[in-house]
């Protein structure tokens, strides 16, 4: 299997969870045909990649290039806005359960998902186009920072604050400046530097270097 075909596999899969999350199920007694939303989603993934902007994408044309009728999207999903959270949680890789064993070993398995999603070629430049279109968008853009964003952040948050019951990081520190000193370093290159190298031991060496001047001395 393809690189291109093995991530919009994935992104297919991760559609179909996402679209069942959001709350716009279909009417009562009515099961969601997942097959439906996965072709919604990436008919909505391919026009972006394509290069049509998300101000031309209405619910009609995206209905209409997916082959199905526009009723059966709005049974979906009640406006464009909550189709494009969908289309953007597909392109987020489902981050693992932090385990506890340690701060340094949970962190470096949250910054280990963002370092896979800049290695899926296909999909980084398909998020990187649909970031940049949502971000012309505020109230979605929003949205997106309060359902997506925020999960991921808050997760690092977590582990950060059990760091300070335990004693593993600083607790005179402040969490949400310690989150952005171990997420940014992985975001920069793995989302907005094409060409930047995203080696295995890289979310390690991110994290001891950060770990080096939060830990109690």
């Amino acid at each position: 299997m393809t690189e291109t075909a093995t991530t919009t596999a994935s992104a297919a899969s991760t559609a179909t969870a996402a679209a069942a999350s959001t709350g716009t199920a279909e009417r009562r007694g009515r099961p969601r045909n997942a097959a439906l939303d996965t072709a919604v989603v990436e008919t909505v993934l391919r026009l972006l990649e394509e290069g049509v902007p998300l101000g031309a994408l209405s619910m009609e044309r995206i209905a209409r290039e997916a082959g199905i009728g526009k009723a059966t999207v709005y049974r979906r999903w009640p406006g464009k806005e909550a189709l494009m959270l969908d289309v953007m949680r597909s392109l987020e890789h489902e981050a693992p359960e932090p385990v506890g064993a340690s701060v340094r070993d949970d962190l470096v398995t949250l910054l280990e998902v963002l370092r896979r999603r800049g290695l899926a070629k296909r999909e980084s430049a398909v998020l990187r186009t649909a970031l940049a279109q949502v971000k012309a968008h505020p109230k979605l853009w929003q949205e997106y920072h309060e359902k997506v964003v925020r999960v991921r952040r808050e997760a690092v948050h977590a582990v950060l604050r059990r760091g300070m019951a335990t004693g593993e990081v600083r607790s005179d520190l402040d969490v949400e400046l310690m989150g952005e000193l171990i997420v940014s370093p992985m975001l920069s290159r793995a989302m907005f530097h094409d060409r930047a190298e995203l080696p295995e031991d890289l979310p390690g060496k991110i994290v001891d270097a950060v770990l080096a001047g939060i830990r109690p001395h």
